[in-house]
């Protein structure tokens, strides 16, 4: 079963706080949630293996420690998944970047795929997942279903907040994702909307409400 890590670092908790807050603009809003998505990138990368190099300071010869070897990529499923890559790759900044696009079947109300690019080597690559919320975790199955029809092995997923049901959803279509979530909400709603939430994220990154 894959992991399931809540953050509680007090930074991440604050800034979710501040964009909850229906009075929060786009601009700020934005901003905040690529600040997030920095933080919790950080959190979600504490496995990548270590390998010692070694190098020439100023002073003498030592030993260093470097990333072995491991080639990322950040996958952001449209649209609001776009808000997170930025505050990614100030981290990584040598991932490649993919794009999974889907719209909810308004018969069915299962996910359908309507656009697709990713790296080309994307199967050798440690695949990070990322859309801000985590509400019937619909989507993000499917994304990660495509992910695995292509190839892709390591799989993680990253969102700012997640519903108890989209948790559920993702441990049992994907039990070998690991997910790292900003913060546990308590329901969805009738609409499938989290509650308490903040709303339409990508509403409120695009300022198209």
């Amino acid at each position: 079963m894959g992991n399931v890590f809540i953050m509680d670092h007090p930074l991440i908790q604050h800034k979710i706080g501040y964009i909850r807050r229906k009075e929060t603009g786009t601009k700020d809003f934005r901003q905040t949630i690529s600040e997030i998505a920095v933080l919790i990138c950080y959190e979600a990368t504490r496995h990548l293996p270590l390998e010692d190099v070694e190098i020439e300071t100023p002073i003498c010869k030592t030993t260093v420690k470097e990333l072995k070897g491991k080639k990322l990529a950040v996958v952001p499923i449209l649209r609001a998944g776009l808000g997170m890559v930025d505050g990614i790759l100030t981290l990584i900044p040598a991932a490649k970047v993919g794009h999974i696009g889907l719209y909810r079947d308004p018969v069915t109300i299962e996910p359908v795929e309507y656009y697709c690019k990713l790296p080309e080597d994307c199967q050798e690559r440690e695949v990070f997942v990322v859309d801000p919320m985590l509400a019937t975790g619909g989507s993000s199955s499917a994304a990660i279903r495509m992910l695995k029809e292509k190839g892709c092995r390591n799989i993680h997923f990253m969102c700012i907040i997640a519903a108890p049901e989209g948790i559920e959803r993702m441990q049992k279509d994907h039990p070998d994702v690991d997910l790292y979530i900003g913060a546990l909400d308590e329901k969805l709603n009738e609409h499938s909307y989290i509650v308490p939430g903040l709303g339409d994220a990508g509403d409120r990154i695009f300022g198209t409400k």
